[in-house]
């Protein structure tokens, strides 16, 4: 009889146990789900560095196409892009001169196709395969990597050979070797370049 007195001793702590259980199980289903906290957005910050910075494209064949190299990089993890000190971007062409284009500071997205050069900006193209040395100062030049331009909305002072030219802005294409000036154009003609001098 002292067993069956235990067991009914027990019974009403049982129910109790799972009284509560049932309950807790009723709560939780009614509850609205757990939100997940939202991701959180990329911050303009930087996310790694690199000294003596140097990046290339080559050819199918193997040539070099551009080479892009700056003193330093620092790259922001929200848009990808990269602020550059002291940038330097060389272009090759087959038989054609080389065209670097040089800064104190830049800028160039994600998958290098745009390059901002900024203050004391420089396009130098080497004479050579009929073409003098030309010179182009701005303090700002976008070099559009996949179309092989450059080009400025700022004024520029253009010297090819001894001619000098200035203007408002500037669009030069590598490949066709054709130079655009717009706005207030102004400046002086050698008579070589007149006179049978090449147009490109």
């Amino acid at each position: 009889m002292a067993r069956a007195g235990n067991l009914t001793s027990l019974l009403p702590v049982v129910a109790m146990a799972a009284l509560a259980g049932i309950t807790y199980w009723l709560l939780q289903a009614t509850l609205p789900p757990v939100q997940q906290a939202p991701e959180q957005a990329k911050r303009h910050t930087p996310d790694y560095f690199a000294n003596n910075f140097s990046v290339s494209e080559l050819d199918a064949s193997g040539t070099t196409q551009y080479r892009l190299t700056a003193k330093s990089m620092v790259h922001y993890e929200d848009d990808e892009n990269s602020d550059l000190t002291l940038p330097a971007m060389r272009m090759f062409q087959p038989q054609k001169p080389t065209v670097t284009a040089t800064a104190l500071r830049g800028t160039v997205n994600g998958d290098v196709s745009i390059v901002d050069l900024y203050d004391d900006a420089r396009i130098l193209r080497a004479a050579g395969f009929g073409d003098p040395q030309m010179q182009a100062d701005s303090q700002h030049f976008r070099v559009l990597v996949n179309d092989d331009v450059i080009e400025t909305e700022k004024p520029v002072r253009l010297q090819r050979g001894p001619s000098v030219m200035t203007a408002d802005g500037m669009n030069y294409n590598n490949v066709t070797r054709q130079m655009k000036l717009f706005g207030n154009v102004r400046g002086s003609i050698a008579a070589s370049d007149i006179n049978g001098g090449s147009s490109k």
